[in-house]
């Protein structure tokens, strides 16, 4: 979006408490202001209406991108690209439609870093198709929840666990992993050869803010809303053995639902699967009607 002036920009050899300092001075806009400003920017291209909504979020820009900075790159530069993420979301927020325009860009956010990312690390050369993307941005986070942190390769039933749960082959995952593990460095590693400061020094606090955690409440919302809408493209028989399969806690086994609707386990399945595919398929027509991205 040309013409944003006054943004503050971090750039490599800045200073990053100095820049988030700088960028919490501008005040969260109340509803009523973000629906005015987003009205006046959509109607009248008001540029500075545009200036304020933009810098009115460039907090939850820094703590969406400080969750990537695990990639080796630069946290400036996955602040730029998070902010240019940020400019497109104020380019196409709809007021209208009913949410905060924080829950509309942490999509456009996280697109923007992510395709950064991807970019730089040249995914090309080992595939970019929906699961390796998946592999690539889950990996990490999987590894912390089961403690797996130990240099070197992962352990065979490590690398069974994810697999199974991104649904990707084994040898991907170690393959991946590899590559990843050249990346990390120790939060205690010098800045610089003579030893001034440390990287955890640039670490933002964790504890999430109050626009992110309107943000993801209100993004929460707006999935559940886009299921219980893809749902009802289902026939009553797909809807309860989805919902009984996948849905439910704890999930009805094929041999229960085989009984209950006097048909086979395997057509059980079948319809389960089949169910399931149209549930995606109408969740991404209304991503798109919205102007989302689902994840991969």
């Amino acid at each position: 979006m040309a013409g944003i002036a006054n943004v503050p920009v971090l750039t490599p050899e800045g200073n990053l408490q100095r820049y988030l300092d700088d960028i919490r001075k501008f005040p969260m806009l109340e509803p009523d202001e973000e629906f005015m400003l987003a009205k006046s920017w959509r109607e009248h291209e008001d540029r500075e209406a545009a200036q304020k909504l933009v810098t009115s979020h460039l907090r939850l820009v820094a703590k969406i991108a400080m969750g990537y900075r695990g990639y080796g790159l630069p946290v400036a530069e996955l602040i730029s690209e998070g902010n240019v993420g940020m400019m497109q979301a104020v380019k196409r927020f709809d007021p209208d439609r009913g949410f905060r325009l924080a829950t509309y860009a942490m999509w456009w956010i996280r697109a923007s870093i992510q395709e950064y990312i991807l970019h730089s690390w040249s995914l090309v050369k080992m595939g970019t198709t929906a699961a390796q993307k998946k592999l690539f941005f889950n990996l990490r986070k999987i590894k912390g929840r089961l403690q797996a942190f130990d240099e070197g390769d992962l352990s065979p039933e490590h690398v069974k666990q994810i697999a199974e749960e991104l649904s990707v082959p084994e040898q991907d995952v170690v393959n991946m992993n590899r590559r990843l593990a050249g990346s990390d460095n120790s939060l205690n590693a010098p800045l610089k050869a003579d030893g001034d400061g440390e990287w955890q020094d640039w670490l933002e606090d964790d504890t999430d803010n109050q626009e992110t955690m309107l943000a993801e409440s209100e993004e929460l919302t707006l999935r559940r809303e886009m299921l219980q809408d893809a749902i009802k493209h289902l026939n009553p028989r797909e809807q309860a053995i989805l919902t009984e399969r996948r849905l439910s806690e704890p999930a009805k086994t094929l041999e229960e639902l085989s009984q209950e609707y006097n048909i086979s386990r395997e057509r059980v399945r079948q319809i389960e699967v089949r169910a399931f595919e149209k549930l995606q398929k109408a969740m991404k027509n209304a991503a798109v009607e919205r102007k989302l991205a689902l994840p991969s």
